[in-house]
């Protein structure tokens, strides 16, 4: 049986936010309670992968780390690298905190799509690099781009092989579910779509 991780990415400044967006509310719930649920059920278990000062906040119960001091600050990919090398696994689910409209339904179905090296969602002409699934090979590839300062996901995704999924294959309204929610005015307009959809 294949072990599978969820790694949700919460460690981001929030600059444009304001506040820590993994803090942020929608639907009476934070946005990494989101994440983790639309994870949980896939995985056997899931990580916050989050910043030094921010992890006493947290009252979900999943695994919590912050990026290895080697690549403190590197983004993304240093969170993903952080979890793979404490947690083994076979593949890991990752998603951001910041997309809280993608649920568990549609992580199953991108899961399900999985066969090797990355799978991805590209909706409506844009890439979602990090709405996505690895697998453990990609772990040394993406501690070598760190090591030469090279940060950047897509030429990573390009090394390890990655398959992008139409992401009208995971949801029925991929415009909503898909929405980076980057600042208040993009939480505000995302809300009232909900709203509109119930």
């Amino acid at each position: 049986m294949r072990k599978t991780v969820g790694i949700v990415l919460a460690g981001g400044l929030s600059r444009r936010f304001g506040s820590p967006k993994a803090f942020a509310m929608v639907g009476g719930r934070y946005f990494h309670e989101w994440a983790v649920e639309a994870l949980k059920e896939h995985c056997d278990e899931v990580v916050i992968v989050t910043r030094p000062e921010l992890i006493d906040h947290y009252l979900v119960e999943v695994g919590l780390t912050t990026d290895s001091p080697e690549f403190a600050g590197l983004g993304p990919l240093a969170g993903i690298l952080s979890v793979m090398e404490s947690v083994q696994a076979d593949r890991y689910i990752v998603l951001p905190c910041d997309m809280p409209f993608v649920d568990s339904e549609v992580m199953g179905k991108l899961l399900a799509r999985h066969v090797n090296g990355v799978t991805a969602v590209m909706a409506e002409g844009r890439h979602h690099p990090l709405v996505s699934v690895w697998d453990r090979d990609a772990e040394p590839v993406i501690r070598e781009a760190l090591e030469n300062e090279q940060n950047r996901v897509m030429p990573v995704l390009s090394r390890v092989g990655v398959t992008w999924v139409d992401g009208n294959e995971l949801a029925d309204d991929v415009k909503q579910v898909f929405t980076n929610v980057n600042s208040p005015v993009v939480l505000e307009r995302s809300e009232k779509n909900e709203r509109n959809h119930r």
